[in-house]
């Protein structure tokens, strides 16, 4: 049986925050109890997250440990704020170097991650005593609670939602009107079958509507001086998340990664004697101590991508958020230059049968790649394919990803627009309420996926966008060389985070791209390559570099890699010669 966890809890008031994103006034965040979900700018949404404590990473990793966090398909980052830490004693104030709270959120921001932010003023964390979990304390002063939310309220607002946490046990002194009531409780108290929905039951006596969440699910434990170091299996913690995210539930991971007790920092409890925390609070979490990812981690990562994306890649490639209209904008009217724009609608009805997709008079410009809940369907194109046939349940996600093949650039017809020009139709029906996502695709690729965080796949029939990624070293002196790319079919490619261009291996004539040698970096190093193919992949990915260009010339001398999708490991070249 796991140990039973310390009365001095995280909890208390913990205000669910985005901050520091981009026109942070406009947005919103509401408890939607008619539906039992949560809305975040009008869309409903749920969070997956994890803990990490800025005060147990030095500043120079936060960047890494969060980066890796949002890689393994989080969402949100849920920390405390010690105030002894920040305030040593009364009136002396210190939020410099690794004490920088502003500085931490803006890293977060950069990741892409909301932010639940528990400010105390006890915190527990196994970290010196300055309130967290306060019905654990048993006090049941709703007084003292109901002031502290004033103390809230003053400094942050109406608009800010104030919750609290407690265990099952703790709800009740630890709930209060006007507050959203949370629970905590981890893989030890699941130990039966049902006791997942006993624990939710009684949540819902504090609060009857409203989204299910468990603020603290623990996947691990920490450590005292003298004991053995504390696991929790990879199977009790993943099969709990599951059942958790099949309810419907919001969940934040504690720890995800736990860090450091630096210095003087670490904690103790009493349990019929004194027992001192140890310096390292590894505390069995995905990411390690020193932040590596963990069995665990791939575990944890998989059950996620089961349940929704892997990895939201939208968020990364359009972190301002999508912007709505009735009828598609053009890429002009959004400001989007170049590349690729994504729109979005829901289907209103359930279309059962193969039923026409496609867009009146010309008006995809230039190549549309159509998906419907992420299943790939097929290709329209500007002056050739105008039509394709789709199904879908009633609320699928209809997705048209719009690539611009470059602007005319003689003749008369200057107003060469891209996009959608028209509404699309589905049989009859003119489709409205779209979604536009202007991508950031080479932004995306700059910040370059930790190979070892990403999933590794071989799908057997890989078709539809899909981002190919690995590395590879230089077996002698570089010089400049031409990438083959054999039985890929049409995307874009980036070496080094460089756009070298488009390929279109299927189409021709060119079917080799040009890579100036000071792009490459010398013996020894790896370089990085990225591809995203937009239709299909051949069943074993792999790339050529050659000698000379493939214009209907013979190959001499060819370095050949492979590549699964999603992400990948570094490969082991093979030199061949007399192609």
């Amino acid at each position: 049986m796991a140990p039973k966890k310390p009365r001095c809890l995280p909890s208390l008031l913990l205000p669910l925050l985005t901050l520091l994103l981009p026109q942070a006034d406009t947005r919103s965040f509401v408890v939607d109890r008619d539906h039992d979900r949560f809305l975040l700018d009008g869309v409903p949404f749920r969070y997956v997250s994890g803990s990490l404590h800025y005060f147990r990473v030095p500043r120079v990793l936060w960047a890494d440990r969060l980066f890796k966090m949002r890689m393994s398909g989080l969402n949100t980052v849920q920390f405390y704020v010690p105030w002894n830490y920040h305030e040593p004693e009364p009136g002396v104030y210190n939020f410099h170097g690794s004490r920088d709270l502003i500085a931490f959120l803006n890293e977060a921001a950069i990741a892409n991650l909301l932010v639940i932010l528990r400010p105390g003023p006890y915190i527990c964390a196994e970290w010196e005593m300055v309130e967290n979990e306060y019905g654990s304390y048993r006090a049941c002063d709703f007084s003292y609670m109901r002031h502290l939310a004033g103390l809230f309220r003053a400094l942050l607002g109406d608009k800010i939602l104030l919750f609290t946490t407690d265990g099952p046990e703790g709800l009740k002194c630890g709930s209060l009107q006007g507050l959203y009531t949370t629970v905590d409780f981890g893989p030890g108290l699941l130990s039966k079958a049902d006791n997942m929905t006993k624990i939710f039951a009684r949540l819902r006596k504090y609060e009857p509507h409203g989204p299910l969440v468990n603020s603290e699910y623990y996947t691990g434990w920490l450590d005292y001086w003298g004991q053995n170091h504390s696991t929790r299996s990879i199977p009790s913690v993943t099969k709990g998340l599951e059942k958790m995210l099949k309810l419907g539930a919001s969940v934040n991971m504690y720890m995800f990664h736990g860090g450091t007790n630096f210095g003087y920092w670490n904690g103790a409890d009493e349990k019929g004697r004194f027992l001192p925390i140890t310096t390292s609070y590894d505390y069995d979490a995905p990411i390690s101590e020193a932040g590596d990812p963990t069995p665990k981690l791939f575990a944890l990562r998989d059950v996620i991508s089961k349940d929704g994306d892997l990895l939201d890649f939208l968020n990364f490639l359009c972190p301002q958020g999508p912007i709505h209209s009735i009828l598609p904008m053009t890429f002009e009217a959004v400001k989007q230059d170049h590349g690729f724009m994504l729109y979005r609608t829901f289907l209103s009805y359930t279309v059962s049968k193969p039923t026409r997709f496609w867009v009146p008079n010309n008006g995809v410009h230039d190549r549309a790649y159509v998906m419907v809940d992420g299943v790939f369907h097929g290709v329209l194109e500007r002056n050739m394919k105008h039509k394709l046939f789709v199904m879908g349940q009633v609320g699928a996600k209809l997705d048209v990803l719009l690539e611009s093949m470059g602007r005319l650039s003689f003749g008369s017809n200057s107003s060469d627009f891209k996009g959608l020009l028209e509404p699309p139709v589905l049989g009859q029906t003119v489709l409205t309420e779209w979604l536009m996502f202007p991508l950031k695709v080479d932004k995306l690729v700059k910040w370059w996926f930790p190979l070892q965080l990403l999933k590794k796949s071989r799908p057997q029939n890989p078709s539809g966008p899909t981002f190919y990624s690995t590395t590879f070293p230089i077996l002698g002196s570089s010089g400049d060389t031409f990438l083959y790319l054999p039985g890929w079919t049409k995307g874009q490619v980036w070496i080094n985070g460089f756009n070298l261009g488009r390929y279109w291996t299927k189409r021709g004539p060119q079917q080799t791209l040009y890579v100036p040698r000071p792009l490459l970096y010398p013996r020894g190093a790896l370089n990085k390559i990225t591809l995203l193919e937009l239709e299909n992949a051949p069943p074993q990915p792999q790339i050529q570099f050659l000698d000379r260009p493939i214009l209907n010339s013979t190959l001499h001398r060819t370095y050949i890699y492979s590549l699964t999708a999603d992400v990948q490991s570094t490969p082991e070249p093979m030199e061949l010669s007399g192609h």
